[in-house]
């Protein structure tokens, strides 16, 4: 493990001690550690299945199968476009591209200079201001091409203020 890696050792032992014992401990240690960490660094795979009997190979399955797992630090931020029904309905695909395009990175993907992380999500709640995004903790609706770019350009001068 890395230097880095292992500063973070202690967080994932302590979680996989809290909940090892737990039935379906899986899922909870998974999301545990990314709460505390940000995402499940792949060194805490080995760590996983040896605490509960099984293998590297399902630890990793599981991880691969649910899009909402991290295998790799976020950036600063995060950015999140809904893709449910009603915002799709009231242009969330031309965001959908437009974001992608603008931040130059894909879902489930970080900007080179690891400032904002780029996810999909299906619904915030916000449908009657569609399309919505979700920037760090805070929605915000009726977002235009243009306002993603005022938003975005705002986040990266980190004076954020959501409206």
């Amino acid at each position: 493990m890395t230097a880095v890696n292992q500063q973070l050792l202690p967080v994932v032992t302590d979680v996989i001690a809290g909940l090892k014992h737990k039935p379906g401990a899986l899922l909870p240690i998974l999301h545990e550690i990314q709460n505390r960490l940000g995402y499940i660094p792949p060194e805490s795979v080995p760590l996983i299945a040896e605490s509960l009997n099984q293998s590297r190979a399902d630890i990793h399955g599981v991880i691969s199968f649910y899009h909402q797992f991290r295998t790799t630090a976020p950036g600063k931020h995060r950015v999140e476009v809904c893709r449910a029904e009603a915002c799709q309905a009231m242009g969330a695909r031309q965001l959908e591209a437009h974001a992608k395009a603008t931040l130059g990175v894909d879902y489930h993907s970080t900007t080179r200079d690891q400032n904002i992380t780029l996810e999909e999500v299906y619904c915030l709640g916000n449908c009657a201001c569609s399309p919505s995004i979700r920037i760090n903790d805070e929605i915000v609706g009726r977002v235009t091409p243009e306002k993603f770019d005022q938003l975005i350009d705002e986040l990266r001068s980190q004076t954020l203020e959501v409206h």
